[in-house]
């Protein structure tokens, strides 16, 4: 059975779904994120402040090419993770990508709160958000599928994934699914 791997920007619900998922499907639910926290003994913030991006990337390469060759996972990758062309062929090497999206002003709502995030320390979070997500949209056409999961309940987008998983055929990649 293939990996099903969700990407998209912050906010779309990745965690989330991925834990429901997971449960759903009675399988191990991976977090990139959690995966270079331990590998490098800090929190992916401070990795970023005390490191610096290029650093960050080269520990999620690493631990990308790890985490694609476990079976029958789910895994919930970074914001970035689909920027690394070689990220991309490893996870659909034996996964599924599917990427959740949603409008900059629902992201926004999602994680207004979550003061740890420097996009959101900008005079205008909301257009920051949007530019960055189009400046991604090429890396995120990757993906096999696509859900929006702006005006959706979270449980609805797991059965959504759950039916592209069950339905999968390799030959029907970039498949456009909007919710």
């Amino acid at each position: 059975m293939k990996n099903i791997v969700l990407v998209g920007f912050m906010g779309t619900g990745k965690t989330e779904v991925g834990k429901i998922v997971a449960q759903r499907l009675q399988r191990q639910r991976l977090c990139l994120d959690d995966m270079i926290e331990w590998k490098v003994g800090k929190p992916v913030v401070r990795i970023f402040k005390e490191d610096g991006e290029p650093y960050f990337r080269k520990i999620e390469a690493e631990v990308v090419r790890e985490a694609s060759k476990d079976k029958n996972v789910v895994l919930d990758a970074g914001g970035g993770v689909v920027i690394d062309e070689n990220n991309v062929k490893y996870l659909k090497e034996h996964g599924i990508l599917i990427c959740l999206m949603a409008r900059a002003e629902v992201i926004y709502q999602r994680t207004k709160g979550h003061l740890h995030r420097p996009l959101l320390n900008t005079p205008d979070p909301v257009a920051s958000i949007d530019k960055l997500m189009k400046e991604r949209e090429e890396y995120y056409n990757r993906a096999d599928y696509k859900i929006d999961t702006s005006d959706v309940p979270l449980e609805e987008v797991a059965d959504k994934v759950i039916e592209i998983y069950e339905h999968h055929e390799p030959e029907n990649r970039t498949h456009m699914v909007l919710t």
